[in-house]
């Protein structure tokens, strides 16, 4: 009888337990990031730094080379949204122009699902150098 209850209390207090975590944890908002221009705008935040990582990636370089740094001087972050640097427009026109040129001469290469699978990426002419051989 006396192991039924504890058993019992313990139950109650993991549950309540969990109660408590569920009822403290933020609620699942919409992602709000700022001048995205060409990428969707609920785009995820784990879903945009994938794109980022890709980019830098593909680019050999880290996220300051199209990010300038942020105008409070005392900070050591990049203002993700501001415009200062031509390299971030230059990413944009690129991600058009690879979107157009997949669209036009590979739409045929589809997923499961049937989503387009891009096959010319920043990577097909980047190679990890920020700026692609000229030929």
């Amino acid at each position: 009888m006396f192991h039924g209850k504890k058993l019992m209390v313990a139950s109650a207090l993991i549950a309540l337990m969990i109660i408590g975590m569920a009822a403290t944890r933020p609620a699942d908002e919409k992602p709000h990031h700022k001048n995205l221009k060409v990428l969707p705008k609920d785009i995820s935040h784990e879903d945009l730094d994938k794109v980022m990582d890709n980019w830098k990636a593909a680019l050999g370089v880290k996220c300051n080379f199209c990010h300038a740094p942020s105008a409070d001087s005392t900070s050591h972050h990049l203002d993700f949204a501001s415009d200062a640097k031509p390299e971030k427009d230059i990413a944009r026109h690129m991600f058009k122009m690879t979107g157009k040129i997949n669209k036009k001469y590979f739409n045929f290469n589809k997923d499961d699902k049937g989503n387009m699978v891009p096959t010319v990426t920043c990577m097909t002419c980047h190679r990890g150098n920020p700026h692609p051989e000229e030929k």
